[in-house]
């Protein structure tokens, strides 16, 4: 009786089950878990940041202030000032110009409110009788608004005296962030200069050279930001408003102090205050004003965007539209009109440290 030869059997795959898979699903399965372990960084972060809004909006606007400042430091110390007396006489400063711009922008908006107001009210009406039967809602709305105006404002003094202590407490949390934000300008630029040493101290062998890299990225985008922005703010508020003043729109000083506060807002910033300069012109001088008015805005919203942002403004970062429109609006989410403010510069320092650390990753793989 034969017997027919049989095959060796094949050998079992002892391989582990990730490895017996194709490798664009390892690759895609990689990249998942990276892309989730980032946003639950993220996450945290935000959440963190937010928790703790009481001191760590007031170390973001303390380095706001810093990078604003920090090219005074060098001047003075090479004027033979100690860093601590040149840091204190730099505080003292911040804190006059600041009230100084406070109290004008204040003072203007306060005078210019009533007129804007009005303005705005009757530009309400005219819309409204322009779009004919779809804007009666409106004319209804602005009829109720006005007839009710003692009432409004017997609830507003109501409110207003029911919310004292919720008041106090709110003042006293602004107080207490600006002398915190004031005191860490002060210790960020007595102390600035030893920031790098103290980091290499910690973090070791080259690791703390690439986070040194990463803080300078971060400050220099920072510092150009606020520099550009203010400069840029500056000039779009005294073009505007002295157009403004020559079309006769009333309040153009208010309107003025709107686009000055409204340019450190990207995009919607200048869309706002824009929109209410046209509006307060058309219900003033009518059509041909509104329309004078908005070629005065365009007009200086093209030079800005032309001339101004490429000559002044830093591009040690450059940030897309898309990327600062997306980050304006989710500062807006989380923090109102001071997380708006606060978006782009943070966004702006997150990305250098991004292309620091890309940049060093090429290096090492290079």
């Amino acid at each position: 009786m034969s017997v027919e030869p049989t095959e060796p059997a094949a050998p079992e795959d002892r391989r582990p089950p990730h490895l017996m898979l194709p490798p664009s699903v390892r690759a895609a399965a990689a990249w998942s878990a990276a892309v989730i372990l980032f946003i639950g960084v993220a996450t945290l972060v935000v959440y963190a940041f937010v928790a703790l809004r009481a001191a760590t909006i007031p170390m973001v606007l303390a380095l706001l202030g810093t990078a604003l400042l920090h090219p005074v430091m060098p001047w003075l110390v090479r004027r033979g000032l100690k860093r601590g007396l040149a840091a204190g006489l730099t505080c003292v400063v911040l804190v006059a110009v600041v009230c100084g711009v406070l109290a004008v922008l204040t003072n203007s908006l306060v005078h210019s409110a009533p007129q804007i107001a009005a303005s705005l009210q009757q530009a309400g009406q005219q819309l409204s009788d322009w779009l004919g039967p779809a804007g009666a809602k409106i004319q209804h709305a602005l009829s109720d608004t006005a007839g009710s105006g003692g009432s409004a404002v017997g609830s507003l003094v109501g409110s207003l005296a029911s919310g004292v202590l919720s008041g106090l407490g709110i003042i006293t949390q602004l107080v207490t962030g600006g002398v915190l934000a004031l005191a860490l300008v002060f210790f960020f630029l007595r102390d600035g200069n030893r920031t790098g040493d103290l980091v290499r101290s910690v973090v070791p062998g080259g690791h703390g050279e690439t986070v040194v890299a990463c803080g300078q990225q971060a400050f220099t985008a920072m510092a150009g930001f606020m520099r550009g922005t203010t400069l840029i703010a500056l000039i779009d508020a005294t073009f505007i408003t002295v157009g403004l003043v020559v079309l006769g729109v009333p309040g153009a000083a208010g309107l003025g102090a709107l686009v000055f506060l409204g340019a450190f807002i990207p995009f919607i910033g200048a869309f706002l205050s824009g929109t209410v300069a046209v509006l307060v012109a058309l219900a003033d001088g009518g059509l041909s004003t509104a329309l004078w008015t908005l070629g005065v805005v365009l007009a200086v919203q093209a030079v800005e965007g032309n001339i101004l942002q490429p000559v002044i403004q830093s591009r040690t970062v450059e940030l897309h539209p898309a990327t600062i429109m997306f980050a304006v609006v989710a500062g807006a989410g989380i923090a109102g009109i001071l997380g708006a403010l606060l978006a782009v510069p943070v966004c702006a320092a997150g990305l250098g440290v991004v292309s620091v650390l890309r940049a060093a990753g090429t290096g090492r793989r290079g």
